[in-house]
């Protein structure tokens, strides 16, 4: 029987200014070489084009449930590309689209959901950082890598508050139900997916487990 893997993808990495239609093919390749042994269940972000618009409606004094609902228009938008990418696989790959999506989370908070509902007990976060840092590495200089913590210290990391368009390697709503799950979040640069393979092959590999 196959395992279930539960992949939140970022949309940054989909969309980081225009579709990235080399990384749609080569995500594909990729997950190609494990459908024997997975099937993987596919959510997708709104990226940093989701925070723009979101930006733009918080000038026009938009309240936080609007904003929301524009990522996830946007979250959706991303979700239909994905599906026509594997369009042919669909016994493998299951892309979520953001029909069913609330405000309140981002889409990592789905992906928890999904886990739970498919019985999975790992989330791959594909995101554009190579690990979790026990502070924001574009404001100390000085800040460490983790390549494995608990959901505790992880919290204390990310906080407790969602506002739309929040940054950060895992949403802090969905840190709080992973961690009454018990499940464990790889945290990978996405736009290296060699480091994916070596996670799915069970070899070490560049990135941060949170469990």
């Amino acid at each position: 029987m196959k395992k279930t893997i539960i992949i939140s993808l970022g949309g940054s990495i989909v969309v980081p200014g225009k579709i990235a239609i080399g990384f749609l093919k080569n995500f594909k390749h990729c997950l190609l070489k494990y459908f024997t042994d997975y099937e993987f269940i596919v959510f997708v972000g709104g990226g940093k084009v989701c925070r723009i618009y979101q930006k733009a409606l918080a000038d026009f004094g938009a309240d936080a449930v609007t904003r929301d609902w524009m990522g996830i228009k946007i979250a959706g938008l991303n979700a239909e590309i994905l599906k026509q990418v594997f369009i042919d696989n669909n016994n493998s790959v299951k892309v979520i689209s953001a029909d069913d999506f609330e405000p309140g989370h981002s889409t990592d908070y789905d992906a928890v959901l999904s886990a739970k509902t498919n019985s999975a007990s790992t989330i791959i976060n594909l995101t554009n950082i190579d690990y979790v840092f026990d502070k924001d590495p574009s404001k100390f200089p000085n800040a460490k890598a983790i390549e494995k913590i608990n959901w505790p210290e992880f919290r204390k990391i990310v906080g407790e508050k969602w506002t739309p368009g929040f940054s950060s390697p895992f949403d802090p709503t969905a840190a709080k139900l992973a961690q009454d799950l018990k499940l464990k979040v790889v945290i990978i640069n996405g736009k290296h997916l060699k480091r994916l393979e070596d996670f799915l092959n069970n070899k070490k590999f560049i990135g941060t487990i949170i469990e």
